[in-house]
């Protein structure tokens, strides 16, 4: 099980009352714990210092430049969604939560909204709705995640394979160097070819490289039409992994495209008794959101027939897309949950997911399969019992076979979460050293004192 690191250097009283005249210092008990660590199962060491809450930009950055000059890690946290491990705190360094940076402006005219690191996601989209708009990616944790987070992880989405992820809507953005300077990357501009993609740099970089504030993102139009829900079961989980593939290339492309295997579809009945269970091995599960909705979903399904499927429209389809929004929930409350986000190319789901059966076997574990199956992007997920760390160890062990798997088929070890600190060790096999070591240096020329997440990510 991943911890954090240890601090090299001891906060003192000095150094927090100094802190306090910045910004927003919280040191109870209390407030540590609760942003001591994410929503993995990652454990941190110990309690920081002290959480900084910074209200401005400027706030961030004198924090920050404090913080190189004394050599403290820190952690940053948005709402501690995060599945990676990546915003566990450091045992007396310092955690930066963005809660305070809430700004959010709608600019219906270019298409666009200039939003703070600290406002909730599904926040944003409710904002865009009024003017006929919608910001896209929508993380299972839209309610509760945050702008920040979803940035600095790339995150991803059910409706992300029909309107692209968190780095598809992100135009520009301000952040803060590790030395506190404050740097402007991007345009509002539809294009722009003007000098290094910065802000593709910082998109995905977990914290690593620097504490991204504000961002512009790309709004959508809300697409016309009423939603069509669509369902198919299949006996065989490579019949599901292969219509997938087949709806892709054949069909117009869905809102989205889920995919729960039975084991998955078995838990969430055990907490929601009232959820429809279908038969089989597994469930494929969408809508259409388009004027044409109602004549796509049936192309699609005609499809999936093909590949001796059992379809399912109105109000049982929408009830299976129902069930895939509780699973997540379902996982959370049957106790400690081992989990991995591999992707592979759309070719090779039915073949991830016939490993995945076969390891489940060989393991002597369940393993409960739900995806983004459009854009192949699984979520392997195993139950523990609560305090039983060989079985801890065992399910570990299981998810390393899995990734590995993915790699070997062309994959990679995350789709959407990140790394953090729970897949580190797996980077070595994703990238050739040339490239492990460019990262490396990008991390060094932008936080030469290693105090951004220290030991995560890279």
């Amino acid at each position: 099980m991943t911890t954090s690191q240890q601090t090299p250097y001891a906060v003192t009283t000095g150094d927090l009352a100094f802190l306090a005249g910045l910004t927003t210092v919280h040191t109870d008990r209390p407030t540590l714990q609760a942003h001591a660590r994410d929503s993995s199962r990652a454990v941190p060491q110990g309690l920081p210092a002290a959480v900084v809450v910074p209200a401005s930009v400027e706030e961030v950055a004198e924090t920050l430049k404090w913080a190189n000059d004394h050599g403290v890690p820190v952690s940053v946290r948005g709402a501690g969604t995060g599945l990676s491990g990546g915003a566990v705190a450091y045992r007396g360094g310092i955690v930066v939560s963005l809660a305070a940076l809430t700004r959010l402006d709608i600019d219906a005219e270019n298409l666009t909204a200039t939003v703070g690191a600290g406002v909730v996601t599904s926040h944003l989209d409710d904002a865009a709705r009024p003017y006929g708009l919608m910001y896209a990616p929508d993380p299972v944790s839209s309610e509760w995640s945050t702008i920040g987070g979803n940035i600095a992880t790339n995150a991803g989405g059910p409706r992300c394979l029909a309107h692209g992820v968190t780095a598809d809507v992100v135009m520009a953005l301000e952040v803060v160097l590790a030395d506190g300077r404050i740097v402007r990357t991007g345009s509002r501009t539809v294009k722009n070819s003007t000098g290094y993609n910065l802000t593709g740099l910082f998109v995905g970089s977990e914290g690593t490289l620097g504490i991204i504030t504000e961002a512009v993102v790309r709004l959508d139009p809300r697409p016309a039409g009423h939603p069509v829900a669509f369902a198919a079961a299949f006996s065989d989980l490579g019949d599901a992994g292969r219509a997938v593939a087949a709806v892709l290339s054949r069909c117009p492309r869905p809102e989205s495209l889920e995919l729960m295997d039975s084991n998955t579809i078995g838990l969430v009945a055990q907490h929601f008794p009232d959820e429809d269970t279908p038969a089989g091995a597994a469930v494929i599960v969408g809508e259409y959101a388009d004027p044409h909705a109602a004549e796509y979903a049936s192309a699609l399904l005609a499809v999936c027939r093909q590949h001796d499927a059992e379809t399912v429209t109105g109000p049982r389809a929408e009830n299976l897309l129902r069930t895939r929004k509780r699973v997540n929930p379902a996982l959370s409350a049957s106790g400690l949950t081992a989990s991995c986000d591999v992707a592979v190319p759309i070719t090779r789901l039915a073949d991830i997911l016939g490993k995945i059966e076969s390891l489940s076997q060989a393991f002597g574990m369940q393993v409960n399969t739900f995806a983004h199956a459009g854009d192949g992007n699984l979520h392997p997920a195993v139950v523990v019992p609560n305090g039983d760390e060989r079985a801890l160890e065992i399910a570990e062990d299981l998810l390393g076979a899995i990734t590995q798997a993915a790699l070997a088929m062309g994959g990679v070890i995350s789709g959407e979460h990140g790394i953090g600190s729970l897949k580190l060790h797996h980077l070595d096999a994703q990238y050739d050293p040339a490239t492990r070591s460019l990262q490396r240096e990008i991390k060094a020329l932008l936080d030469p004192h290693a105090i951004l997440t220290p030991g995560r990510a890279v």
